[in-house]
């Protein structure tokens, strides 16, 4: 069985290389469910809703912290009641394994 993603943690990517092909990054999805597989696998995306402001609010706080752990930043969207998480890797202009691994770290906080 594979590692779980939430058990690996994410390395820098320097550029160089070329971004993940889109069965590559459909096999990670799989991974990731509830996140969605951006047409040519540029980006993954997910909206999380919460009750109010402060409750969407305090989430970006989580991300930024898990940001800040595993060295890759997403983008991020939020406004009352929902927050919506948008990862790539910005040397590469696509997907590459960090993007899969830091979305299952973001879930794993919302658990």
């Amino acid at each position: 069985m594979a590692e779980d993603l939430t058990a690996k943690t994410c390395v820098p990517c320097r550029g160089g290389i070329p971004p993940l092909t889109e069965d590559q990054a459909k096999s990670l999805a799989e991974r990731t469910p509830g996140w969605d597989l951006a047409p040519a696998a540029h980006h993954i995306s997910r909206t999380y809703n919460f009750a109010d402001f402060k409750g969407s609010l305090a989430f970006v706080d989580k991300v930024g912290a898990i940001a800040e752990t595993e060295g890759h930043h997403p983008d991020i969207e939020f406004g009352w009641g929902y927050c919506t998480i948008k990862t790539f890797t910005h040397k590469i202009d696509g997907l590459h394994e960090n993007d899969f691994i830091l979305a299952a770290k973001i879930d794993k906080a919302t658990r």
